[in-house]
């Protein structure tokens, strides 16, 4: 059996992609890098799951207690973040969603739904929240038919 060939470096592999271990055959396949966003970044450590996110039966008056006012937690921003990524492949969004934030993708979406009706996210995204927010009532729409 011929040696396999070494990884190549670090530096010649496209952004996002982990180097391959030795064994390529053996380890699943990475998921596809989506596009990034066109500004701000999601942070490089990763969230303890629910850290400053309420319960979504505690109503829009305690996630603006927690959020301390109108302001937006990072965590937040970072969701904002997120939902600007482009995605290509089915299940890739679902699989960064558990891989970024620790969430499953139903309670992902959940805390997003909240965050669309809140003022400080308008501001801060008013593109993404407007687009959002149309997405959102076209399926409630369809849902009523």
């Amino acid at each position: 059996m011929p040696p396999a060939d070494p990884p190549p470096p670090a530096d010649a592999l496209p952004p996002g992609l982990p180097a391959a271990p030795a064994d390529a055959r053996s380890a699943p396949s990475p998921v596809p890098s989506p596009r990034p966003a066109p500004q701000g970044d999601v942070p490089a450590s990763r969230p303890t799951p629910d850290a400053d996110v309420p319960s979504p039966r505690s109503g829009s008056a305690g996630a603006r207690a927690t959020a301390g006012g109108d302001e937006l937690t990072e965590r937040e921003r970072s969701i904002l973040a997120f939902e600007q990524q482009w995605w290509r492949h089915a299940g890739a969004k679902e699989q960064a969603i558990r891989d970024t934030f620790g969430l499953s993708a139903t309670r992902y979406y959940q805390v997003l739904n909240a965050l669309l009706d809140r003022p400080a996210a308008l501001v801060a995204e008013p593109l993404l929240i407007g687009r959002l927010r149309r997405l959102r009532a076209s399926r409630a729409r369809n849902r009523r038919r």
